[in-house]
């Protein structure tokens, strides 16, 4: 089972569930319509990763901030990235068919470790490549706010302790090569939380 780092110890979630559409201009950039109502999906563990490997297909890449759960309750945050193969992405929605082989697979949610905070109002992350800044991900853009998303995840879901929700992508979202070097920062009430530094492999 793959784990994630949280402060000094090492834990193992049950599962990723991300939420899609959660930007608007990030629903604009990909010629999408605005939701009516939350839209859910789940990563297995088995795409948990700490590093950003490559597919063969082409994939795409989506900066996003995400939180720790434990008792029910957000308790960390974290810096993850949702990677989709944009070619099965497109077939499934064509056909109507679920989107599973598209963003669940193997090392398709690449996170850092996760830092306790005490409140998520203020988060805000930034993301380079290759040294431009191509995301910036701030709570006061996203259309449902961590609080809500919560609830709503908790109609349909048991949270186990050390699940990850991933909160949706805002706009830049874009593919990526070998050798790429996604620097990412996450900032609480603008004191730096977390600073990591991949390249892809």
């Amino acid at each position: 089972m793959n784990k994630i780092k949280f402060e000094d110890k090492y834990i193992t979630p049950s599962k990723v569930i991300c939420v899609g559409r959660n930007y608007v201009e990030h629903i604009k950039e990909l010629n999408n319509e605005i939701p009516d109502e939350i839209v859910l999906f789940i990563k297995p563990n088995s795409a948990i990763c700490s590093k950003i490997y490559k597919p063969k297909d082409l994939c795409r890449f989506e900066a996003e901030i995400c939180f720790i759960v434990e008792s029910g309750e957000i308790v960390g945050a974290g810096i993850g990235f949702d990677l989709t193969l944009v070619n099965q992405q497109e077939k499934a929605k064509r056909k109507g068919l679920p989107w599973e082989k598209a963003k669940a697979f193997d090392k398709s949610a690449v996170f850092s470790e996760f830092k306790k905070i005490n409140s998520w109002e203020s988060l805000r992350l930034e993301l380079y490549i290759n040294d431009e800044l191509r995301q910036i991900a701030d709570i006061n853009l996203m259309i449902n706010k961590p609080d809500v998303l919560l609830q709503e995840i908790k109609k349909y879901f048991s949270l186990e302790n050390g699940d990850i929700i991933m909160t949706g992508t805002p706009k830049g979202v874009g593919f990526f090569e070998k050798g790429d070097r996604f620097f990412a920062r996450l900032f609480n009430q603008n004191m730096l939380l977390i600073e990591k530094l991949w390249i892809v492999e």
